[in-house]
């Protein structure tokens, strides 16, 4: 999912403005999550999973009072979507067996289209099939790294199981942040508050306490940026269980979690934004005609931006980064073209740690492959000698001198 644009499923908006929590890459579909979990002795719902690798094998020996049905995708709003079918719902409950392999047989294949897909939807690949609980009470717990308080915080609200900026928006009382020592980390004493706080009746609290130790050393283990369970619910006879989980993970350390990043699906994932991410380029499609090849994530948001100002519309982000050479950007132009929705390329390039001569050559290395018009704007490092070099070079390029210039110009190309 993207830097800048993505939001995570379950972790919204209110929580993302509450902790500062960066996005990232990868994201695990919900019986990995529930893999995960159960792998570090956190308590969750028995369930098996239906593929066309694994087909029904594992539901042949699966028993259940009443199975839920959930197709896996990482989109939200599953239970209100629809198929491309005309099935209902990717979300399904029933006390049958048969019932709960044909509303399997109704997802597996077949594109689910929710709130946060596409128009197309996207091809449910895997269904999970889970014993259904009997919940009492929903709460709602996040461990989660936040900038404003320089570590670890537990984000917590006795009112699980529904949005938590719902929460936040009408009951704030009932949402409480509270930072965690890096060195004690979950005590018996902070879990205990928290079970308190949770409205958890005395004869689970001691059960409450452990999910929330070994959410915490779970949270350590797998260098989690958030952990975020929603609901952590009491079930009958007298138990607690992890409903469903949302984990974020650092990207940095995907050296140490090689097993955990290696579960990555790319089956929603835009091609051009993986074939970017190998050449470590950020990039998100988007619905415009104006093409934006920049380095830097700050001036790509405000090429971006200004072309709006001018009433222009934006194909994409992509930010190539400061370590952009004449072979990479040959491969960003080729990500770029391989778009037919765009008419015109702006680059819009600060020379800072990058030098502009080297991105000169490689422009006019591909410049005479493009069929749309280029604009060029350089500044910084040896932007003088790359904006002559351009000027020299026998290839159809409008190099622009300043900002708005540039901008104005792609706009101008995109209209005509």
């Amino acid at each position: 999912m993207s830097h800048y644009y993505r939001k995570s499923n379950l972790l919204l908006p209110i929580l993302h403005k509450l902790v500062k929590i960066p996005i990232r890459k990868l994201n695990l579909v919900e019986y990995q999550s529930k893999n995960l979990l159960q792998k570090h002795g956190l308590t969750v719902q028995k369930f098996c999973l239906v593929n066309h690798r694994l087909g029904f094998e594992e539901f042949q020996n699966f028993e259940a009072k009443e199975y839920v049905v959930k197709a896996q995708i990482l989109a939200g709003g599953r239970g209100k979507g629809h198929f491309d079918t005309g099935f209902e719902g990717g979300v399904k409950i029933t006390e049958s067996k048969e019932e709960a392999k044909q509303y399997v047989t109704n997802m597996l294949g077949h594109r689910l289209i929710t709130k946060q897909t596409s128009g197309e939807g996207v091809l449910v690949n895997e269904v999970m099939v889970a014993e259904s609980a009997n919940i009492i009470k929903e709460t709602y717990v996040c461990i989660a790294m936040d900038r404003q308080c320089n570590g670890p915080v537990l984000l917590i609200s006795p009112h699980g199981g529904v949005d938590v900026e719902t929460v936040a928006k009408k009951s704030p009382s009932l949402l409480r942040k509270m930072p965690i020592d890096i060195y004690e980390g979950i005590t018996d004493v902070l879990a205990n508050e928290v079970s308190d706080f949770l409205r958890f009746s005395p004869e689970l609290k001691p059960k409450v306490i452990r999910e929330l130790k070994m959410l915490w050393n779970l949270f350590n283990k797998v260098d989690a940026l958030q952990i975020e369970i929603n609901p952590l619910a009491a079930v009958k006879p007298n138990n607690i269980v992890c409903i469903d989980a949302k984990l974020g993970f650092d990207d940095n350390a995907k050296f140490r979690q090689q097993e955990i990043f290696s579960l990555t699906d790319y089956g929603e994932t835009d091609p051009h934004e993986i074939e970017a991410a190998k050449h470590d380029f950020t990039y998100v499609k988007l619905d415009g005609d104006i093409g934006c090849l920049v380095n830097g994530a700050g001036l790509a948001m405000a090429t971006m931006d200004i072309i709006k100002l001018f009433n222009g519309s934006p194909a994409n982000f992509l930010d190539v980064g400061g370590t952009i050479n004449d072979v990479s950007i040959k491969k960003a132009f080729e990500i770029l073209i391989a778009d037919s929705k765009i008419k015109v390329i702006l680059v819009n390039v600060f020379g800072g740690i990058v030098n502009c001569e080297l991105i000169a050559n490689g422009i006019i290395s591909i410049a005479k492959s493009i069929t749309v018009p280029l604009v060029v704007r350089l500044q910084g490092t040896q932007a003088e000698s790359g904006r002559e070099l351009l000027a020299n070079a026998n290839v159809d390029i409008d190099v622009a001198d300043d900002f708005e210039e540039a901008a104005k110009k792609a706009v101008c190309y995109a209209t005509q």
